[in-house]
């Protein structure tokens, strides 16, 4: 494989999630709502696997716009709460009698088989060349969503014609998560977008979890290599940053 291009880099991040068991489909981006910055499909169907009677009362109460007004107050929740908090505990819908959880984590003890169904059943999705944003056409390479909430967003770049910090530049100068006189964008807006933000190389990966304009601080989320920074060479011979979506992205791990 030649490593010489970001799209030969970004197809072989998406087979490998796809192998691990993520969901990938390459039109996928076609499905992303931009607005609310939800893959509206695996949210949906999330609810209504894991959440059934819930799923049932809200479509008694709403009818045909169960499902906008479902995504409209995971939205609203996300703004007002943060992605991470309604991950962690669910929200609250008129007409339901309990909370609406969106996510199942993995249990620290592998003895309810209920709450180890629910865990099966998160739907980890890559998406690729995603049109976020509310005032362009720009286009995130990659983002990362669990049962339709995005949780991470990714820029990559290869050595062979530019390296990470062109890829750290691209979300500081280019990916503003509030334009100047114009709308908040969902996705990258802190703290109802995405969780992180990763700037990926062949040889490094940077991350933060706060993205503001030129301001914003990136960190290094490397190995380190014989006592120092950076990635070893990766014994597979592959890209040294490949432990990323092969251990750190590892469905298991999420």
């Amino acid at each position: 494989m030649s490593v010489h291009t970001e799209i030969h880099l970004e197809n072989e991040i998406c087979a490998g999630l796809a192998g691990q068991g993520w969901l990938y489909a390459g039109p996928d981006a076609a499905d992303y709502d931009r607005a609310r910055a939800l893959f509206p499909a695996d949210l949906l169907e999330w609810v209504q696997e894991t959440e059934p009677k819930a799923w049932e009362a809200i479509t008694k109460n709403h009818g045909v716009n169960a499902a906008d007004t479902l995504l409209n107050r995971v939205r609203d929740q996300l703004e007002t709460r943060g992605t991470l908090d309604v991950l962690r505990h669910g929200v609250e819908l008129l007409g339901l009698k309990k909370k609406l959880m969106l996510a199942q984590f993995k249990p620290a003890l592998a003895v309810n088989p209920d709450i180890l169904a629910r865990y099966a059943a998160n739907r980890l999705r890559v998406v690729r060349q995603v049109r976020y944003s509310l005032h362009n056409e720009n286009c995130l390479d990659l983002v990362l969503f669990l049962n339709g909430v995005p949780v991470a967003t990714v820029e990559l770049k290869t050595d062979f014609t530019q390296s990470v910090n062109d890829a750290v530049d691209q979300y500081k100068f280019d990916r503003h998560p509030r334009p100047k006189g114009q709308a908040p964008e969902p996705l990258l807006n802190f703290t109802g977008g995405a969780l992180v933000h990763f700037a990926v190389s062949n040889r490094e990966v940077r991350m933060t979890t706060r993205l503001d304009g030129p301001a914003t601080e990136f960190l290094p989320f490397n190995q380190g290599c014989d006592g120092g920074a950076g990635n070893p060479v990766n014994p597979g011979g592959g890209h040294r940053t490949a432990y990323l979506w092969q251990q750190v992205w590892e469905r298991e791990n999420c």
